[in-house]
């Protein structure tokens, strides 16, 4: 019986080629009409392509920071769902993360995602956990991004 393997492990190459196929044009459509179910699955996706076979897994800083996206994305969306709760979880998660990306990374402006989801917070803070969103209207800033 072996206790400890240390025998080099291979690695199939991380699909990195998700990163130079990433179209934010395509998610900024789906931010900016408020299609917050359709682009967490889009950020996940291409998360879990990217981590697939890299050594880094989670701690890939590209992947780090499409997590925090859809970190911001679930926060607005959970508020918006009446789950309070889960929308501040997020919004904690959400911040902490994509502090690290500013001003920019892979191109998407960072700080009006940071600035909305500043002002949220403050506001879901006592709340019942299924009450409803804040806002009314709820405004966001449109998703903004270099090419």
């Amino acid at each position: 019986m072996k206790l400890l393997d240390l025998s080099p492990t291979h690695f199939a190459p991380p699909d990195r080629q998700v990163l130079s196929n990433l179209d934010w044009s395509e998610a900024a459509a789906m931010w900016d009409s408020n299609q917050l179910g359709a682009l967490h699955d889009w950020l996940n996706e291409r998360w879990s392509r990217l981590i697939q076979n890299s050594p880094a897994g989670m701690r890939d800083p590209e992947a780090e920071f499409l997590q925090g996206l859809a970190f911001a994305v679930l926060a607005l969306f959970f508020t918006q769902n009446r789950n309070q709760e889960g929308a501040l979880l997020m919004i904690d998660d959400a911040l902490m993360t994509l502090a690290r990306y500013r001003p920019r990374f892979l191109g998407v402006h960072i700080e009006p995602i940071l600035a909305a989801l500043q002002e949220l917070r403050p506001l879901l803070v006592g709340l019942a956990p299924d009450d409803e969103c804040p806002l009314y209207p709820f405004v966001y800033p449109k998703f903004e991004y270099s090419v």
